[in-house]
């Protein structure tokens, strides 16, 4: 029998336990950024800051005000135009 084709549980137990704690590392490395996201979370609500998604929707909203000012000013422009222009051929 080949040496390389033989197991020895040794090596079965050196696997095993490297397979434990990789797992533990990514188990670990897991929790780190759970925990890293609740204080950063914590900080953003101290701070009285804003999420994006929230300020997107704000940004938006404000933009479509915007735009609705502008169309009522330039239709009252027009019209302020359009009187002046009947005044002063009357």
């Amino acid at each position: 029998m080949d040496v390389m084709q033989t197991k020895t549980p040794l090596f079965d137990e050196i696997a095993k336990a490297m397979e434990n704690a990789m797992s533990m590392a990514a188990s670990a490395g897991e929790e780190a950024k759970a925990a890293v996201r609740a204080q950063a979370d914590r900080v953003a609500t101290e701070l009285d800051l804003v999420r994006r998604d929230e300020f997107d929707a704000m940004k938006t909203m404000l933009l479509g005000e915007i735009a609705k000012l502008r169309a009522e000013l330039a239709q009252s422009h027009s019209s302020t135009t359009d009187a002046r222009a009947s005044d002063d051929a009357g």
